[in-house]
């Protein structure tokens, strides 16, 4: 478990499933991520089953709560890619920031064979680009129109990265 001032994060569980799938159904929540919204709960099922696979030498998927209520999910994957998603009733009060600030030294320690974390985002997504820049990370490049988002849009990826601070080597 990891505290923040305003903030817990902790493991998925299966309860969680409810409260994720109004993230994941929710067509605002989902105009950047890797596919839209969708209503059908078993999918939802299975994107829980996947974030709560133990395997916690390449990943780490940590359910977001804020005054006890889970308000998104923030995780690790493989190649220390990092993704997190707020419910938009969260948007703008700085929860997001918050959350990868805390992130961030557990991964560096869990994970010391890491030399950097990257993220990919849409790059019309302003609000998760300040998020990130915030947390230190630096776009790189950004590749155009090589995601199909749906089945007919076609966007481009920014590709960020944070180095491992040299204090934590």
């Amino acid at each position: 478990m990891i505290r923040s001032a305003r903030l817990v994060l902790r493991l998925l569980r299966e309860e969680d499933l409810e409260d994720l799938h109004q993230i994941f159904s929710n067509p605002l929540a989902m105009r950047y991520w890797d596919r839209p919204a969708w209503q059908d709960m078993e999918t939802t099922r299975k994107l829980l089953a996947a974030f709560m696979q133990d395997a916690p030498e390449r990943q780490l998927s940590c359910a977001i709560e804020h005054e006890g209520e889970l308000i998104g999910r923030i995780g690790m994957s493989r190649h220390f890619e990092i993704g997190y998603i707020l419910h938009p009733d969260w948007w703008g009060k700085g929860l997001g920031t918050e959350a990868i600030a805390a992130f961030l030294p557990e991964l560096f320690v869990r994970f010391p064979n890491a030399d950097a974390l990257t993220a990919e985002i849409d790059p019309r997504n302003t609000g998760s680009a300040r998020v990130l820049e915030k947390n230190g990370f630096a776009c790189v490049r950004i590749e155009r129109q090589n995601f199909l988002y749906g089945e007919d849009e076609w966007c481009d990826t920014a590709y960020y990265r944070l180095n491992r601070p040299t204090s934590e080597k």
